[in-house]
């Protein structure tokens, strides 16, 4: 199979590298609007630099786009590539609004191409591991969870890039951006949401971005609840802490690292796969795998877990939280 990225940052080097790595798929193309980003991949990978997405879809014809943009961009441009009959492989967030969200539904539906999204720490070994904890009955019943993210992010960090910490290109700060990954595995463990309440704030950054550093919320679940708490206004990047409360135990997720508490006073740190991180740690050990599925998936036809309809209570949680936070931390109700 032929691959292609769009958006030549960070993050398109973690994707990158996975495709080096994938039996059977080439990294044929990549295009950046700024060419010298665009060109240094080429040097790498072989590859060839394009200034545009759409001369690189018209002259390459790749089968997987890679879409690793600014995410204002993420459903024009996955709308684009799968109208083409491309498949779509899109990092987070997969929208920014409910109108993008219209759009995506839309242009998923009438595809030709499949869309996936990467959402790569559901793939992290240490959250393989309690899922299969939990489905075998010995942490008992589920009684809540909490996530947590502090991390540190500057002025520059926005500034700089010319489209973070603006509402309409960026869609939000501290969720959105940096913890949408610990919400979307609060669901994985808790199940479906139902309703969230939540509240933002700009502590350390006023007058610099629109967006919010600080989010909590209170999500209801069917059967449990969770708090959830996110800045980017600390000193470190600090490992996102998920705890799962249940009947038996309590289990505490920080990267790979697992810790059973159980409720007879046992304290066990069962030993995880240690599989490196092709980013920063933080990003998660699951990129690889998330890609190696979905490329799995294409050849196959079988579903990717991660398409639209895998990844929607999540988004729509997003949405939801944001909408809440508008509205004075008003209960907003999922829809259905």
């Amino acid at each position: 199979m032929k691959a292609a990225i769009v958006g030549c940052g960070n993050i398109a080097a973690v994707h990158a590298k996975s495709i080096s790595l994938l039996d059977g798929v080439t990294l044929t193309a990549v295009s950046d609007i700024k060419m010298d980003r665009a060109e240094r991949y080429e040097r790498e990978y072989g590859c060839r630099a394009c200034d545009s997405l759409e001369k690189m879809l018209e002259e390459e014809r790749p089968d997987v786009l890679h879409i690793c943009t600014p995410h204002y961009l993420h459903v024009p441009m996955a709308q684009y590539a799968l109208k083409k009959g491309i498949h779509v492989f899109s990092e987070k967030p997969p929208v920014i609004s409910e109108e993008q969200l219209t759009c995506l539904e839309k242009a998923v539906a009438e595809g030709p191409g499949r869309a996936g999204f990467c959402f790569q720490n559901r793939y992290n070994p240490s959250v393989l591991f309690v899922k299969k904890l939990l489905a075998s009955g010995k942490a008992g019943k589920v009684k809540g969870a909490r996530g947590i993210v502090t991390w540190h992010r500057d002025a520059a960090y926005y500034t700089e890039s010319g489209w973070r910490g603006k509402l309409e290109t960026e869609g939000g700060g501290a969720l959105i951006n940096q913890s949408i990954h610990t919400m979307d595995l609060l669901g994985v463990f808790l199940g479906k949401p139902v309703s969230v309440e939540a509240q933002t704030a700009n502590h350390h950054l006023p007058g610099i971005i629109e967006v919010e550093d600080m989010m909590e919320a209170y999500i209801r679940y069917e059967n449990a609840a969770a708090c959830f708490y996110a800045t980017t206004a600390y000193t470190e990047d600090a490992p996102p802490l998920i705890e799962i409360s249940c009947e038996n135990v309590v289990i505490r997720i920080e990267e790979l690292d697992v810790t059973l508490l159980w409720r007879d006073g046992r304290r066990e740190k069962p030993e995880i796969d240690r599989k490196k991180a092709l980013g920063k740690s933080y990003w998660g050990t699951g990129h690889l795998d998330c890609i190696s599925d979905f490329y799995r998936c294409l050849r196959t036809g079988e579903r990717f877990a991660q398409d639209l309809d895998g990844v929607r209570d999540t988004v729509r949680l997003m949405l939801g939280a944001y909408e809440s936070a508008n509205c004075a931390g008003k209960e907003i109700r999922m829809k259905k």
